[in-house]
C-alpha cells in the first residue's frame, strides 16, 4: 500500500486525518484548565508507515549529498542533543581557554513544526526532491483533517493550516461539538 503511495504520487484523505484525545497529565489536575492536557494526535497506522519510509528515504538523500549544515544534530544519524550540547560546552571552553566572552542564546523548538504554515514546509526543493517525490510530498502536507475526542463527543471536522499531524492547542478556540 505504501509502495502503490509512493507510485501514485499521493496519499489518500484518509490518511490524513487525525484523531486528537486530550490526555490529563496527572490524574488529580483541574480540568477545567487545558494546560493540564496533553494532545495525543492518533493517524491511521498506514499513514504511520508511509510517513517513516519517507522520512527513512529524504535523510538518506540528504545525508548522501551532505545537504545539512556541518553542525546540525537534528535529524542526522548518530546526532542528537547530547551532540549539540557536547559542541556548545567544546565551544564555550575554548572560548574560556582563550579568555573570549562566551553568550549562549536558547530558544526552545520542541513544537515548531506544529506552527509552521504547510506551504513552508513544501520549500523541499531547496533539497533537489522533485517530480513524483515532491508531489507526494505536498499530498501528505496538504489537505490535512482533524477532530478532537473527548469522552464519547467528536467535534466538528477541520482543516489543518498549520503542522503535519499534531494538534493545535486546546483552548486556543472552542471546540464545536
Amino acid at each position: 500500500m505504501v509502495n502503490v503511495s509512493l507510485r501514485q504520487g499521493g496519499l489518500p484523505d484518509s490518511q490524513k486525518h487525525a484523531i486528537v484525545s486530550p490526555l490529563l497529565k496527572k490524574p488529580g489536575l483541574d480540568t477545567a484548565d487545558m494546560a493540564n492536557f496533553r494532545l495525543v494526535s492518533n493517524l491511521t497506522f498506514l499513514s504511520k508507515i508511509a510517513e517513516r519510509v519517507v522520512a527513512r528515504q529524504l535523510n538518506d538523500y540528504v545525508a548522501e549529498h551532505d545537504l545539512l549544515p556541518r553542525c546540525q544534530s537534528a535529524y542526522r544519524r548518530f546526532h542528537g542533543t547530547e551532540t549539540a550540547m557536547l559542541r556548545v560546552l567544546s565551544d564555550a571552553l575554548t572560548a574560556a581557554d582563550a579568555r573570549q566572552i562566551t553568550l549562549l542564546g536558547l530558544l526552545n523548538m520542541s513544537a515548531a513544526f506544529d506552527c509552521v504554515d504547510q506551504s513552508t514546509l513544501l520549500l523541499v526543493r531547496n533539497f533537489g526532491v522533485t517530480g513524483l517525490a515532491l508531489q507526494w510530498m505536498t499530498s501528505f502536507l496538504t489537505d490535512r483533517t482533524q477532530q478532537v475526542a473527548y469522552g464519547r463527543a467528536l467535534s466538528k471536522l477541520e482543516r489543518m493550516l498549520c503542522g503535519v499531524g499534531r494538534p493545535a492547542r486546546l483552548g486556543v478556540g472552542p471546540a464545536t461539538f
